[in-house]
C-alpha cells in the first residue's frame, strides 16, 4: 500500500506542470516610478501593449510617484516573486538613487531581478519660446548672466533630467535653479506655460513639444546628430562636449523563478523586433538594444557596471539625500 501510495504521488509529480508552464495566468502589474506622461510611462505603455500581445494576459500600467522613483521601484523590490509585479525605471531610479538615497530600504544590486534591458534615449536642452536665446551657446551666456532668475524643471533628485543638469552645469559652467516634478510630463506642461524656462530632458518626452512648436531645442547630448532629429546640432558642436543619455530596463523582485524571467524576456524582445515598435522608437529618438544586450545576464552586467560608474559621479558631486 505504502508502495503504491508513492508511486503514485510521483505521478502526479511528473504530470503537474512547471511554474513558468503557467504563468501567466492572469494581468501583470508593470510599475512606472513616475507620473503619466513622461517618457519613462510612454516606454512603459508601448512595451506593455505589446508584451501583452505576446504573453495573452493585460499588462496594467500603475504609476507609483514621489522621491524621484523610490517609491514605485520600493514597492516591486518588496512584492512577491511570482512575475505579476515587475519594474520599469531607468538609470536615474535604478542606478542614480542608490548612491543618493542614503537610507532605501531596498538594494538595487540585490533586491531586484533583471528582465531585460530597453532603449536609451539621449537628452535635449530644451527651453520656453519665451526664453530670449536661440542658440546652445546663447543660453548659456543668457544663464550665467542671470544665475537666479531661471528655473529649470526635473522629475525629482537622482532623475534623468536631474542627471541631465548636471551634466549640463558641468560642461557649460551655467546653472539655473531647479525645480522638482513629479514626473517631466507635467514639468513640461509648465516649461510650455513659461512657468519654468528650460530642461535637459529625455529626447521622447521633449521631441514631440519641440515639433508641435511648443518649445525651443537647443542641442542633443549625443556624439552624433540623430537620425530622428537632425536639424537639432550636438551640444558639441556648440563647444560644449556632452554625452548623457537615459537607458531603460524592466526588473521583477528577487527570486523571481528563472522560467518566468525567461518569458517576460522573451516577450520584451520580440516587443522591440516588432517593425512599428522600432520605426516608433527611432522616430523618438530612441537607440534600440540587440537581443544579445536585452538577455537579462548581460542586462545585470550593464547594470552593475552602470551603478560603478555613476556611483563615483555622484559622490564626486556630493548629490544626497539624507
Amino acid at each position: 500500500m505504502l508502495r503504491r501510495t508513492v508511486l503514485t504521488s510521483l505521478a502526479a509529480t511528473a504530470a503537474a506542470p512547471a511554474f513558468g508552464d503557467t504563468y501567466p495566468s492572469r494581468p501583470i502589474t508593470m510599475v512606472v516610478p513616475f507620473a503619466a506622461g513622461g517618457p519613462t510611462d510612454l516606454m512603459a505603455r508601448v512595451v506593455g501593449e505589446r508584451m501583452t500581445k505576446e504573453l495573452g494576459r493585460q499588462f496594467v500600467i500603475e504609476n507609483a510617484t514621489g522621491a524621484a522613483g523610490t517609491i514605485g521601484v520600493g514597492k516591486v523590490a518588496r512584492a512577491a516573486s511570482d512575475g505579476y509585479t515587475i519594474s520599469i525605471g531607468h538609470l536615474g531610479t535604478h542606478v542614480a538613487n542608490g548612491t543618493i538615497y542614503r537610507n532605501l530600504n531596498y538594494d538595487l544590486l540585490t533586491d531586484l531581478t533583471p528582465i531585460a534591458r530597453l532603449p536609451s534615449n539621449p537628452m535635449l536642452v530644451v527651453a520656453s519660446n519665451a526664453m530670449p536665446a536661440h542658440t546652445l551657446k546663447e543660453l548659456v551666456d543668457h544663464l550665467k548672466a542671470n544665475p537666479d532668475e531661471v528655473s529649470g524643471g526635473t522629475a525629482g533628485i537622482g532623475s534623468g533630467s536631474h542627471l541631465g543638469a548636471l551634466a549640463f552645469f558641468a560642461a557649460t559652467g551655467a546653472k539655473y535653479q531647479l525645480v522638482p516634478y513629479r514626473g517631466t510630463g507635467p514639468a513640461v506642461q509648465d516649461l510650455s506655460a513659461n512657468q519654468i524656462q528650460v530642461m535637459v530632458d529625455q529626447s521622447s518626452n521633449s521631441l514631440p513639444h519641440v515639433r508641435a512648436g511648443k518649445i525651443r531645442a537647443y542641442a542633443v547630448t549625443a556624439k552624433v546628430r540623430s537620425a530622428a532629429m537632425p536639424d537639432i546640432p550636438t551640444a558639441a558642436e556648440a563647444g560644449y562636449p556632452m554625452e548623457v543619455a537615459i537607458w531603460h530596463g524592466l526588473w521583477a523582485p528577487k527570486g523571481t523563478p528563472p522560467e518566468i524571467v525567461a518569458k517576460l524576456n522573451s516577450a520584451a524582445v520580440a516587443t522591440l523586433q516588432d517593425p512599428a515598435i522600432r520605426t516608433r522608437m527611432e522616430d523618438l529618438g530612441q537607440d534600440l538594444p540587440t537581443p544579445a544586450e536585452m538577455a537579462p545576464a548581460a542586462f545585470g552586467e550593464f547594470h552593475r557596471a552602470e551603478f560603478a560608474k555613476w556611483k563615483k559621479i555622484l559622490e564626486t558631486a556630493d548629490v544626497k539625500v539624507e
